[in-house]
């Protein structure tokens, strides 16, 4: 019975591969000597992952799989085919680095001749976008069952029917990270290779076995395929939705840190999604079908939605256990600080499943953790501030005690996903202001970071006040309130929040000394002028006005 049951299985497999059996062929697949498992079973791959590659189960019931000596992405191996039918359009710079097609060949039969030496070889066919009108048809073909699992999770799930008719895909990631790229080969810099080609919609990964670039690959995608091909504007960003019929939509922007997804992650409200978002015509969509949530000091009680769906099913990355007991420790950073899970939307207990919401957003949270204590808990930008603040993606990190900076370091990430960005700036930002203006949307700048003095002499705003003003954004107070004007910034600021002292909204009051206060503000202005000044080229002049102005 049981040689039975197995036999049904592999007629499962190869009544997919009859289907498909041409593309894989044409693509040079060795289909006598690999055995192509599709969509497979959660468990299955779980087994697969703990039979051949380390993996172990932890106690709670999720895969602990490891991703070898890259434990995060590799920014600078990153390439984009330089290629007729995209060239114009890329902005090509230290982001988006050219590669020939020729070299794409090279590297993609690479990947392809390293597949065919594999017993398994894993397929997951599943889709990025929830609107229908917008998606497109994701297919990953890779190595390690770890790296199905974790697309699995992070795409959206076809269901069987779906699946059944999936057809051709419009997106293919060879995924080959256990082998290295060829260094001799023209233009490679290092065994590690990620790139995109846009007239072949296809992506290859030589040399990182770390998931997270199949992720931000497919972001990289969109952010090209969103804006040229639909008209519609990608966004790094967080977006959650106000319960019961039809709820006011907001959207967060904010670089790691800054409380993106922590503030998106609101009990009484529904989460759309924690990090990549399409705002289209017709309303918001999340892109992906799961969250890849930092784990770094996770406790339950700090953030019991995160905590509580690490189950079976979820993937950690690179987290210490102990070996008695299977317990995670989320404390330990001895392989990495980036450590991970990948999780199924469905597992946090308020996502809004299907993750869209068929209205315009009501309000704009931008986000930064100012280090220098400088700019205000809140205040409310003007269309023009809005497009300023996003180009700049500003955010400070904090002195690490590693490498014995003592200082704040500002970090300037346009569109607040500098890595992400495939075109201008500029076009991203006249399309996020073309919407706002259309919509009305009110935006508002948040800063989660330091107030009564810089890091080392303040504190930061306590998690309280930030969740208080974020309700008084949400329960329309804050846009009724009174407003003052913020120094050099010309930022408009509320005299009073329910639930916040009214002292800290205004910077300045609660320094010790303003003689410091003023010294840390002209510093910070400047560098958003120096930062700014990359982009002023395709920035219209309203805009460049908009930042920081010296008397």
């Amino acid at each position: 019975m049981v040689q039975g049951r197995h036999h049904h299985d592999e007629f499962e497999s190869n009544q997919f591969l009859g289907k498909e059996m041409k593309y894989f062929s044409q693509a040079g697949f060795d289909l006598d000597r690999i055995h192509i498992k599709r969509n497979a079973p959660i468990a299955s791959l779980y087994e697969d992952a703990v039979l051949n590659e380390g993996a172990v189960i932890s106690s709670s019931g999720a895969l602990i799989n490891f991703s070898g000596k890259k434990t995060g992405r590799s920014p600078k191996d990153k390439r984009i085919v330089y290629e007729e039918s995209s060239k114009d359009d890329v902005w090509w710079g230290p982001v988006n680095i050219k590669m020939d097609e020729h070299t794409f060949e090279i590297n993609r039969e690479r990947a392809i001749d390293y597949l065919n030496t594999r017993e398994n070889v894993y397929v997951f066919d599943g889709f990025a976008g929830w609107d229908p009108k917008y998606r497109i048809k994701v297919r990953v073909i890779a190595s390690r069952a770890y790296h199905a699992l974790f697309m699995h999770n992070m795409l959206i799930r076809p269901t069987p029917e779906e699946l059944e008719n999936f057809g051709e895909p419009d997106f293919i990631i060879y995924n080959a990270g256990q082998f290295p790229a060829n260094r001799f080969t023209t233009g490679m810099t290092s065994t590690t290779s990620v790139e995109i080609n846009f007239k072949r919609m296809e992506m290859v990964i030589l040399g990182t076995e770390y998931a997270g670039e199949m992720k931000k690959g497919i972001f990289s995608v969109m952010h090209y395929l969103q804006p040229v091909k639909f008209g519609q504007l990608s966004l790094h960003s967080s977006a959650n939705q106000a319960k019961g019929d039809n709820g006011d939509v907001t959207l967060f922007f904010g670089l790691s840190g800054t409380g993106k997804t922590t503030l998106s992650a609101d009990p009484n409200r529904l989460l759309i999604g924690d990090d990549e978002h399409v705002w289209s015509d017709t309303g918001v969509f999340n892109i992906e079908g799961g969250c890849y949530a930092k784990t770094i000091n996770l406790s339950a009680e700090k953030e019991p939605e995160i905590y509580g769906a690490i189950k079976f099913g979820s993937i950690l990355e690179n987290v210490v256990y102990n070996p008695a007991d299977r317990v995670p420790d989320y404390d330990d950073v001895s392989i990495t600080e980036n450590t991970r899970c990948a999780y199924p939307i469905e597992y946090i207990p308020n996502a809004k499943i299907p993750c869209i919401a068929d209205r315009q957003p009501s309000n704009i949270i931008m986000l930064c953790c100012d280090a220098f204590g400088v700019l205000p808990p809140v205040s409310r930008l003007t269309p023009e501030q809005a497009q300023y603040h996003f180009v700049a993606g500003y955010t400070s990190k904090t002195p690490g005690t590693e490498d014995g900076i003592v200082e704040p370091s500002p970090t300037f990430s346009t569109c607040y996903g500098q890595p992400f960005i495939v075109l201008h700036p500029g076009r991203y930002a006249k399309m996020l202001a073309e919407r706002m203006e259309k919509n009305k949307v009110d935006c508002w700048l948040i800063n989660t970071g330091w107030t009564g003095g810089k890091f080392g002499q303040g504190k930061r705003c306590p998690l309280k006040y930030t969740r208080a003003i974020v309700d008084a954004i949400h329960n329309g107070t804050l846009a009724k309130s009174e407003f003052e004007n913020f120094p050099i910034f010309n930022l408009a600021i509320p005299k009073a929040v329910e639930g916040v002292p009214s002292e800290i909204l205004h910077p300045e009051k609660v320094w010790p000394s303003k003689d410091a206060f003023k010294a840390e503000l002209d510093k910070l202005g400047g560098m958003f002028q120096k930062a700014f000044a990359k982009y002023e080229n395709d920035i219209s002049e309203e805009v460049k006005l908009a930042g920081p102005v010296f008397a």
